[in-house]
């Protein structure tokens, strides 16, 4: 069963765009799906299948002569030395959304791309499956804590969705995005530790920066056990048995992987006691709660980490909505705050010269305390502070001030 992907529209247009379009993502959340889905004028290759991976490594001026234009290439992070014909063949017919390619692994494959087809492609992210395209809404507008977004998003739910339940919302959380086991109903323990090791397999054992992969892995279980916290890298190099620095450079591996998203802190030269540590976010809750080691939804609810999987979960169905949106993740307009003094907020959205405050929270029940540190804002000169939320397990959105409100997570 396929379900309907949100970013489809934004796809339907770029292929026209440029010569080139590329969708990177972590493996197995869709892309290939998706593209072949829209793109059946392009004829699939696959550069997982030896023969085809052969034919680009040792004679890659002969691939698009066998393979001609349109065409779609899976997992082109395996032939960089393809993107330098992809070129020649872009520079000399001129030809918008000749080719479509994917890869799962951004961090060879950006340098070379980019280096290579500058101007010429257009590129995409795909997340996992959101909340909205799980439950086939078709709202697909970025999430912003404002009246005007809350309207639409109201409307919306009045006329097609029913209220998520407490057990659903952690049901899902504990499951994860991934296509296969929302779609096929996968055994989630299987699924994961398939997952893990064809990713470790795959991926990290062709990076020349990983060595170990057993103790890559432990890095990973360090990062997810981790996941909507403070990142202290030297900390988890100390419970891995690595330096600082091979930590540093594995961590890169997870984020040009699409495994973990690194949300900046918000900093201003005026404010001194802004902190500079950045947080660390899993991508998708069920890979995070499968490395924790948590067996099932009620576990996982249960537990120490239940708030910080919580925010892991709403911070990733946010990028979602923005990425599926226009096609853009939004690295550069998303910020958390915290201070010196404990005030934090666990969210900034950064659009139009204002900062719009988020917080995140997994009960059901919201007051004023919940946004004492929305003032904080206020002291930021030159910056205006928009309106903000709380999101939260409530069924609705409920007003706490004249401009910050409760919020649903159904809203997101």
């Amino acid at each position: 069963m396929y379900i309907k992907r949100h970013i489809e529209n934004v796809l339907r247009s770029a292929i026209n765009e440029k010569g080139a379009l590329c969708v990177t993502g972590a493996r197995q959340v869709g892309k290939s799906t998706v593209l072949k889905t829209l793109f059946t004028e392009h004829r699939e290759v696959t550069l997982d299948e030896n023969r085809v991976l052969r034919l680009a490594l040792e004679r890659p001026e002969e691939f698009f002569v066998q393979f001609e234009p349109p065409v779609f290439v899976d997992e082109i992070q395996y032939a960089p030395s393809l993107f330098s014909y992809v070129k020649i063949h872009i520079d000399k017919t001129g030809a918008k959304g000749a080719f479509v390619l994917s890869g799962s692994q951004r961090y060879e494959m950006m340098t070379n791309m980019t280096e290579s087809l500058a101007g010429r492609i257009t590129l995409i992210d795909l997340y996992g499956l959101s909340m909205r395209e799980i439950l086939g809404d078709d709202f697909c507008e970025a999430f912003m804590p404002t009246q005007e977004y809350l309207k639409k998003r109201e409307h919306m739910k009045k006329r097609d969705l029913k209220p998520l339940q407490y057990k659903e919302v952690w049901q899902n959380i504990w499951r994860g995005f991934f296509p296969e086991i929302v779609e096929s109903g996968t055994d989630w323990s299987r699924f994961y530790s398939s997952y893990v090791r064809t990713y470790l397999d795959r991926d990290v054992s062709k990076l020349g920066q990983v060595g170990n992969l057993l103790q890559f892995e432990k890095f990973m279980i360090a990062m997810a056990a981790r996941t909507g916290q403070l990142l202290n890298i030297a900390d988890v190099a100390k419970d891995t048995g690595i330096s600082q620095k091979t930590a540093e450079k594995w961590l890169s591996v997870l984020v040009a992987s699409n495994i973990v998203y690194v949300l900046k802190p918000y900093h201003n030269n005026v404010l001194q006691r802004l902190i500079k540590t950045p947080k660390a976010y899993f991508l998708d809750t069920g890979l995070a709660s499968y490395l924790i080691g948590w067996d099932n939804a009620q576990v996982l609810q249960n537990g120490a980490m239940s708030g910080a999987i919580f925010e892991t979960f709403v911070i990733g169905e946010i990028i979602k909505s923005w990425a599926n949106s226009n096609g853009v993740t939004p690295h550069m307009n998303l910020y958390f705050f915290r201070d010196k003094d404990g005030n934090e907020i666990d969210l900034l959205i950064k659009r139009n010269g204002a900062l719009y405050p988020i917080e995140i929270k997994k009960h059901t029940n919201c007051d004023k305390d919940d946004i004492a540190a929305f003032r904080q804002l206020d002291k930021i000169p030159d910056m205006k502070r928009g309106e903000g939320c709380v999101v939260c397990m409530a069924e609705d959105v409920f007003p706490i001030t004249a401009t910050d409100r409760a919020v649903g997570v159904c809203y997101l």
